[in-house]
């Protein structure tokens, strides 16, 4: 895991380092926002709104993205997205400290998640587009695991408590941070120095993003991981988008207690991402899914059927551990069977079917508590991990009977 070949790399070091940072920060917002959102409003539909906002930029600039990533600078890319998202961060700073509880305050800050969204899809479509430019191909796990590492840690482990801790001084502070923190990631991935990538001459933009989608369509395997990543993230928004109010109803948590659950989770995914490596070298990169799906399936089914914080918050740290093998095997799946040349269009087609559908997820999971209501506040809460838990067996079996990978 701690390979020396990638510790000496100065690019690397410089591109682990910025990712910390930026993972610190949207590991905070991650909290901030949906708990912002429950201050400005307590109809689940909104709330539901503002976690699809921030997804539903997947599902409309995923493509055009791709074609960017393929024609730019990776550098240039990363730098403009972070300071796009620095700006929306100072928004959403005012808007936590000016905006008075309401609908219009909420609708606000859906827009601005949608903001910070439409950054994010050339961010992360450039990040893992670049990576092979910058570590050997034999060593991408190790490389993605640890940047997951980092994620988990920086973003899951120590960005929610500290939100929880933020938001108990002012709701404001969290955005704040956020904006510092990615500060700090363009200045460390400006000093980065790679040479420059050989760049085709440009298609006009409709036959290069056409390129990318034939591509991904034509290749089975690439093909049905995607199908069944739209599916997966589909109901993994339904699980996710509401988990702060389940947290506050079922649960009876406040913000400092949520944080600390939330870091909990982290752990799980923090030792997937240490061990995820090694065991897909043992198991291959099809067992990473099959796991990953089914603890996702456990974790739906012990939020659908408990009140305890403990049963929840350690389901859900499985959850966050099997997750990790999921995403090392298929990232570095891509990273390794695509060409370079195609690799940010075909990369951001598969996030188009496998991210996409988050938004509809976020949105469906608000529309399930709210038909609920009439079962009771708490049963309408835990209805969607009931949903979700019967999903994951539909997509373990699809997984299983339709998917080869070498």
């Amino acid at each position: 895991m701690f390979d020396s070949t990638l510790w000496r790399t100065r690019n690397f070091r410089l591109l682990f380092a910025s990712s910390t940072a930026t993972n610190l920060g949207d590991g905070v917002v991650a909290v901030a926002i949906p708990w912002l959102a429950t201050l400005l409003t307590r109809d689940p539909l909104l709330i539901g709104l503002v976690a699809a906002a921030r997804q539903v930029p997947w599902l409309l600039f995923a493509l055009p993205a791709g074609v960017l990533t393929d024609r730019f600078d990776h550098v240039r890319a990363l730098v403009a997205a972070d300071l796009a998202r620095v700006g929306v961060a100072a928004a959403l700073l005012a808007l936590a400290l000016l905006a008075p509880p309401g609908t219009g305050a909420a609708m606000l800050l859906a827009a601005l998640a949608f903001a910070l969204g439409t950054a994010e899809v050339l961010r992360d479509n450039t990040a893992q587009s670049f990576l092979p430019a910058v570590v050997p191909k034999d060593r991408l796990e190790d490389a993605n695991g640890l940047l997951w590492s980092a994620e988990q840690v920086a973003g899951q482990f120590a960005g929610p408590p500290l939100a929880g801790l933020l938001i108990g001084v002012a709701v404001a502070l969290p955005f704040g941070l956020q904006a510092a923190m990615l500060a700090g990631a363009v200045a460390l991935t400006l000093r980065m120095a790679l040479p420059p990538a050989r760049k085709a001459v440009p298609q006009p933009f409709g036959p290069a993003l056409r390129e990318g989608l034939v591509f991904l369509w034509r290749h089975p395997v690439l093909r049905r991981m995607a199908l069944a990543l739209g599916a997966f993230n589909f109901a993994a928004s339904i699980f996710w988008a509401l988990v702060v109010l389940y947290a506050q109803e079922v649960l009876g948590m406040g913000p400092a207690a949520y944080g600390v659950m939330m870091a909990a989770v982290a752990g799980g995914g923090l030792a997937g991402s240490l061990i995820g490596p090694a065991v897909l070298r043992r198991t291959g990169p099809k067992a990473g899914l099959v796991i990953g799906v089914a603890g996702f399936a456990l974790a739906a089914a012990t939020l659908g059927f408990t009140r305890s914080p403990w049963a929840a918050g350690t389901a859900m740290a499985v959850e966050a551990f099997t997750a990790l093998l999921w995403n090392i095997a298929t990232v570095s799946y891509r990273q390794r069977h695509i060409p370079a040349p195609l690799l940010g269009r075909v990369n951001a087609a598969y996030r188009f079917f496998g991210t996409g559908p988050s938004a509809f997820g976020s949105l469906t999971g608000g529309a399930i508590v709210a038909l609920g209501a009439p079962l009771g506040p708490v049963a309408a809460l835990q209805l969607p991990y009931a949903i979700c838990l019967g999903a994951a067996v539909l997509i373990l079996a699809y997984i299983t009977l339709r998917l080869r990978m070498d």
